[in-house]
């Protein structure tokens, strides 16, 4: 795919950013990601460690070459989520941080004050935030002024498989912040969910239990890396627009056998 994506300078090999959680096994998580080749492998720092995955996890994870890109997931509050970043920074030896601050129990809905407090607070401490957030588009230009480069709104709550609930409100997103990278986070549930966000014109799409879940959690991952290749390749192609009326592929010359009579 043409025009490489990169993220402060690191250029990544795709589209597809790749959950670790909740596989059935660790031979199965590295099934996937020998599958789909991911551009950066997220990690919850809190809950990979209270799971126990052990040593074997973390080494399937460091023999890809894939950036890794840390999170904090299952955070509450801003201080929280910046204590948690601190440690990820240190443990990973990177900048990076996928900032969750969960306002919610129910839909898992972002709390914008707390997730906006940690963003002013990491960004002074040299952190680069990608940011988990709704479709709000007040809230995106905040998080653009304290220094976000990536804005990462979801789809649908986290694991619902819903796919992408408000396109319209993804797509004014895409519009007003064309020099932004966006990646849509969560709640994609098939292919045809993310291969939809890439034609918008979305960056990247990450994503976690529709692999994870799956039957074949394996077969899925290779198949999401081809929709994300197909999605992105389609909208630098061109797509048409929607018209109204229909309007033949074929121009019409003249009626066939018109010198006919009956």
């Amino acid at each position: 795919m043409s025009k490489a994506l990169h993220i402060d300078g690191t250029i990544l090999s795709s589209r597809l950013f790749l959950g670790t959680a909740g596989y059935p096994s660790p031979d199965i998580l590295r099934r996937a990601i020998e599958a789909s080749r991911p551009g950066l492998i997220t990690v919850s720092l809190r809950r990979e460690s209270a799971a126990g995955k052990g040593q074997k996890f973390w080494d399937i994870l460091k023999g890809f070459n894939i950036p890794i890109l840390p999170n904090t997931a299952g955070c509450h509050s801003a201080d929280e989520a910046v204590t948690t970043a601190e440690m990820a920074r240190e443990i990973f030896e990177t900048n990076w941080i996928k900032l969750e601050v969960i306002g919610d129990d129910y839909t898992l809905q972002p709390d914008p004050f707390g997730l906006l407090n940690a963003t002013d607070r990491l960004v002074s401490k040299g952190f680069t935030i990608l940011p988990y957030m709704t479709d709000d588009i007040v809230l995106a230009k905040k998080l653009v002024d304290a220094g976000c480069d990536v804005l990462m709104p979801w789809g649908a709550p986290i694991g619902s498989g819903r796919g992408l609930n408000n396109p319209f409100a993804l797509q004014t997103m895409r519009k007003r912040f064309p020099d932004k990278i966006l990646v849509v986070d969560a709640g994609i549930g098939a292919p045809s969910h993310a291969a939809a966000a890439m034609e918008m014109g979305f960056d990247a799409v990450l994503l976690n239990t529709a692999v994870a879940k799956a039957g074949d959690p394996v077969a899925m991952a290779g198949a999401f890396a081809k929709a994300i290749e197909s999605g992105r390749e389609a909208y630098l192609s061109g797509i048409i627009a929607p018209q109204e009326t229909a309007n033949a592929s074929t121009p019409l010359v003249d009626k066939p056998f018109w010198h006919q009579n009956g």
